[in-house]
Parts: structure tokens; C-alpha cells; sequence
């Protein structure tokens, strides 16, 4: 444990048109230890190919990032926004199911690229999008489902804390636990920043996530914005934000943590494959350091 990996969704993006190939050229010039495989649905189509062609490359690659939109099929409704209003329009049961239904099958696509790929982590965003946790009580009741499903394959499905609508994250965390008291989760310390809840997680009240082993990951990147700023949600390099890590990593030395570390700060750039590769170089290397300083 204790490794620091790059998440895929930082190198591959609409910029360089989502090129999975790029993998085995950036592989070599970045001083991690593996690999957060971020999947998209524009995949889809030739996914037997892509499965092919990433595991050639022989990467090590121990965590798989769900499509972040998978769990917007199971929240019961939908939301846009409108004249500067939410503006909500809840299904009817034949979509609702139908939607459901189109979740299961989204989520099996995953679960067969984290099972190809040999990882035994899964990130879930269980709420996301506009409609986000406004519908948390049944975006919970069903995620037992996916949960069950990456359990039979030996997999463990973890719950960020993303950005909420409704509650907080460590609100909405602790009401999944509520339901499922051996859940996992990954925190990311950009979305609890967000929040203004990034060392709220070290308070009596919450700190029984890392005490009883809850969290089994880490996402390590910064955020420049405001509290609730929907306007700057860019994923910062550690250091370019407002992030205490120090203060965090200082108060995460408290509770044996000996989990692994993702970085997911945006990367792309006019250099050579459109990736910034200094720059996440720097970032580990900054993490490498902040965890040798409080950690080990």
C-alpha cells in the first residue's frame, strides 16, 4: 500500500480525443506507481478493443473510476438549470425502471474493465450532475445492487465525497453508512475543500471513517475557488490551491492510515501528447514527500 497513482482522467480527455493508445508512451514518463483507469461511455462501442490494447501495455492499474454520470440513471428524476432556477421533472416509473435498469447494464461494462485490468478498487460517484443528492435516499437503496455485483468479484466498491446540491458529502457519507455499515469510501481532498470539510473529516463526529478502516483511498489534489464555487471546479496541481495539506497529512499521521493515493490534477497542455508531464511529475513528487514527512 501506501503507492501514489495517476488517474487516467487527468491524461485522457477531450483535448487529445480520449486517446487510450497514449498510455503506453505516458506510462514512461511519469514517476508513479500505477494507475486510477478513469472509463468513459464514449468507450463503449469498442471496448473489447480498448480492454486488448491497455492490458498489452502491462500497466499496473488497482483502481477503476466508474463514468462519472452512471449514477444520475438511479436517481429517480432529473434537473437543469434554468433562468438562474433548478428546475426538476421527475420520471415517470416506466423510465425511472427503465433508467434503473440501463445503470445495471452501464455498471456491468466497469465491472468487466476492473476485472480485465486486475484492479480490486472501484470509484462510485453515488450521486452526481446537476440532479446530484437531491434524491439521495434512492440513489442509496440502490446502490446495495452495484455493491453486491463488485463484491461477487472480489472488488471493492468505494463512495467519493463529491460535490453535493443538497447536503455535504460527509453528511451524504455517513447516510450511506447508515445502510451499509461495511461500506468503503475514497475521499478527495478538492471536493471536501469545496465544501470547506477538509480537515472536518479529523472531528469526533466523522473521524470514525478512518478509525474503523472506512476510507481505503485518498484522492490528493487542490482547489483554488470558493466555498461551493460551482464556477471553479478545475482539479488543481497540489500547492496551486488552497489546500492545508500539511494540516491534513499532519492529522492523518494520527490514524494509521496505510492506504494508496491518487492524483487527478488536469494535465493537459501544448506539450508533446497535449500532457503536462513536469507538472504531474511535480505532483507526485510532492506527495511523495508529504507522506514520507507525516506518514512513514
Amino acid at each position: 500500500m501506501d503507492k501514489v497513482f495517476i488517474s487516467t482522467g487527468a491524461l485522457l480527455g477531450m483535448p487529445n480525443g480520449r486517446n487510450y493508445r497514449l498510455l503506453e508512451d505516458v506510462a514512461k514518463r511519469l514517476d508513479c506507481d500505477g494507475f486510477e483507469f478513469m472509463v468513459y461511455g464514449s468507450w463503449y462501442p469498442k471496448i473489447d478493443e480498448l480492454i486488448k490494447t491497455v492490458k498489452g501495455y502491462k500497466l499496473n492499474i488497482p483502481v477503476i473510476h466508474c463514468k462519472k454520470s452512471l449514477s444520475e440513471l438511479i436517481a429517480g428524476g432529473k434537473v437543469w438549470f434554468e433562468d438562474g432556477q433548478y428546475k426538476k421533472y421527475t420520471y415517470t416509473p416506466d423510465e425511472d425502471e427503465d433508467n434503473y435498469k440501463n445503470a445495471i447494464e452501464d455498471f456491468k461494462i466497469n465491472l468487466r474493465v476492473a476485472k480485465e485490468f486486475g484492479a480490486d478498487r472501484m470509484v462510485f460517484h453515488l450521486w452526481n450532475g446537476l440532479i446530484s443528492d437531491k434524491n439521495i435516499g434512492l440513489n442509496i437503496k440502490r446502490f446495495g445492487v452495484f455493491k453486491e455485483m463488485a463484491e461477487k468479484a472480489g472488488i471493492s466498491l468505494m463512495v467519493e465525497n463529491v460535490i453535493c446540491n443538497q447536503n455535504t458529502p460527509l453528511y451524504d457519507l455517513n447516510e450511506v453508512y447508515k445502510s451499509y455499515p461495511d461500506v468503503k469510501f475514497v475521499y478527495d481532498t478538492k471536493m471536501a475543500e469545496f465544501h470547506g470539510e477538509t480537515l472536518d473529516l479529523f472531528k469526533p463526529e466523522w473521524d470514525w471513517m478512518l478509525k474503523d478502516g472506512h476510507i481505503r483511498h485518498l484522492h490528493i489534489n487542490d482547489y483554488g475557488g470558493g466555498l461551493r464555487d460551482f464556477n471553479n471546479l478545475k482539479v488543481l496541481p497540489i500547492g496551486k490551491g488552497h489546500v492545508d495539506f500539511d494540516a491534513f497529512f499532519e492529522k492523518l499521521s494520527g490514524y494509521g492510515y496505510t492506504g494508496d493515493y491518487t492524483i487527478e490534477s488536469t494535465a493537459f497542455s501544448k506539450e508533446r501528447e497535449g500532457i503536462d508531464f513536469d507538472m504531474l511529475n511535480e505532483c507526485i513528487d510532492n506527495l511523495r514527500k508529504l507522506t514520507d514527512k507525516y506518514i512513514k
